[in-house]
């Protein structure tokens, strides 16, 4: 029970980030050993401070709970591993997942998060709340060179450029 406290973000039932942290890492080290593909994805709430600014905070609590439901159902295998990476950030680590399953997972993600219609008036791109996600992928044995911190910034440049391109949209780190 303790242990389960340490590691769960109280507000939303996911991961923590300092859970994610380790998890990344016993990921990588996994992967090294089995020589199969992992995947990454970041995933922002596209302009969350407006909507608490609009609705307050405990409504922004309540946008933060029902989007962490869509993530953790929509990467619901035994092994994946959904995360609150910070604010209204999250992460998703997925083993065993390529290029293509990833972008299926993330669009997965992005469509729910879009067919909750959730209102969002203070959004300057859509009515409703909406998520973007940066998608990074890594072939068999392609993180003997990288650190966590290394995997992380891929899928954070894909996540910006996600942004870039207007949000609520996927991106894969390949892609650009």
């Amino acid at each position: 029970m303790l242990r389960q406290l340490v590691n769960i973000d109280g507000l939303t039932n996911l991961a923590n980030r300092r859970y994610f942290d380790v998890c990344l890492e016993n990921e990588i080290k996994r992967n090294r050993r089995t020589n199969r593909y992992f995947s990454l994805i970041l995933g922002d709430i596209d302009f969350f401070k407006l909507y608490n600014d609009h609705f307050g905070h405990l409504k922004g609590d309540e946008c933060l709970k029902v989007v962490a439901g869509v993530i953790k159902n929509k990467s619901g295998r035994p092994g994946d591993l959904p995360a609150r990476y910070g604010g209204e950030e999250f992460a998703v680590i997925l083993p065993d997942t390529d290029i293509i399953g990833s972008k299926n997972v993330a669009e997965s993600i992005r469509l729910r998060v879009q067919g909750l219609k959730l209102p969002h008036p203070a959004s300057p791109t859509a009515d409703t709340v909406s998520i973007s996600l940066g998608v990074a992928s890594f072939p068999p044995a392609d993180t003997t060179a990288f650190t966590g911190k290394d995997i992380i910034l891929r899928a954070d440049k894909a996540l910006y450029k996600a942004k870039s391109l207007g949000r609520n949209r996927i991106v894969h780190f390949f892609d650009y």
